[in-house]
């Protein structure tokens, strides 16, 4: 038998395990030295224990995770959101009127009878075209999506047009009241009065048979191509001693224009021979024109006194006596 054989198994494996890095620890606490550690160890080359690096591998298994994780939560995003969109969508096709189609019977018993169709939450839906024979009477608004089409006349209590309004032709009765602007690109025919309470601005000629105005304004030149016949009432006259005994004196015309006819009589002295009152007064006193007419006036030492109220027409001489002439007269303010 070897004695260098050890005969403990315990022992051997204590040998052969020499190089393991649990080898025993044959260190000594000392007392008087607290926690220090003394002694020598069997292993004083070992190094500490560190962990392994993470290869490229491991740190694309680790992103991938992620990654899964938030393809995961989009996915949830979108699913909740479509059946969101989905649920809602139901929901407002359930809150919408319900419609009902007209069949073959319903039609007959229009025809037949007075009888309601549906209700009020209902829609009643017509796909082919309707004709009615007699009266419609629609309670509540009409709404029409299309045009409207409407070949006899149409009564209406109001109408409001809220957009353009094209109209061939068009008939008011009674009045018509328009708060804005109006622009005519045709002519206008008034068949009867046409009341202005504004002022009117005309770029073209103005024809009309007669005008009658309170008050006339020219800021250019007046253009007559005819006659001008003034009117009104035919003023009053009065005689003057100039008439002489037995003469008498007339007036016709207006206050604009017209003429004084004078006869004198016997033994006339010098003065006045009539005095002529305006049917309405002038304002001021107004610019009086006499003509002499007849061969005797023109032998007259004539002159005219004139007030806002009338004229005179007098002979600074006496004139001659059973003489038969006349003046003309023509007054502007």
């Amino acid at each position: 038998m070897d004695t260098k054989t050890p005969t403990d198994p315990s022992l051997a494996n204590i040998e052969d395990d020499s190089d393991s890095l649990e080898a025993p620890d044959t260190n000594v606490i000392d007392a008087t030295q607290g926690s220090k550690l003394g002694g020598t160890s069997t292993a004083p080359n070992s190094e500490p224990y560190k962990l392994p690096k993470k290869t490229l591998k491991d740190r694309i298994a680790r992103f991938n995770l992620y990654l899964l994780l938030f393809v995961f939560l989009i996915i949830i995003g979108i699913t909740v959101t479509v059946l969101t969109y989905f649920a809602s969508k139901r929901a407002a096709q359930t809150t919408t009127i319900s419609s009902q189609t007209l069949d073959k019977k319903a039609l007959d018993q229009l025809a037949s009878t007075d009888a309601t169709v549906g209700d009020p939450k209902q829609i009643l839906s017509v796909q082919s075209n309707a004709v009615f024979a007699g009266k419609v009477l629609v309670r509540d608004t009409l709404e029409v999506a299309g045009g409207i089409q409407v070949n006899g006349p149409v009564t209406l209590s109001g109408l409001t047009v809220s957009g353009k309004t094209n109209l061939d032709e068009t008939q008011v009765s009674k009045n018509l009241a328009i708060a804005g602007d109006t622009a005519v690109q045709g002519g206008l025919t008034v068949a009867k009065s046409l009341q202005v309470n504004g002022g009117g601005t005309f770029s073209g000629a103005l024809s009309a048979p007669q005008i009658t105005v309170s008050q006339l304004q020219l800021n250019g030149d007046l253009v007559l191509t005819h006659h001008i016949t003034a009117g009104g009432p035919t003023p009053s006259r009065s005689n003057g001693p100039a008439l002489g005994s037995g003469g008498s004196a007339s007036v016709s015309g207006s206050d604009t224009s017209g003429t004084v006819s004078i006869n004198t009589g016997g033994g006339a002295p010098a003065g006045c021979f009539a005095n002529i009152s305006f049917a309405q007064k002038y304002n001021s006193v107004p610019h009086v024109t006499v003509t002499p007419i007849g061969a005797d006036a023109g032998s007259l030492d004539y002159y005219v006194t004139r007030t806002t109220a009338g004229f005179s027409i007098c002979d600074a001489t006496a004139p001659p006596s059973g003489a038969s002439f006349g003046f003309d007269y023509f007054v502007v303010n």
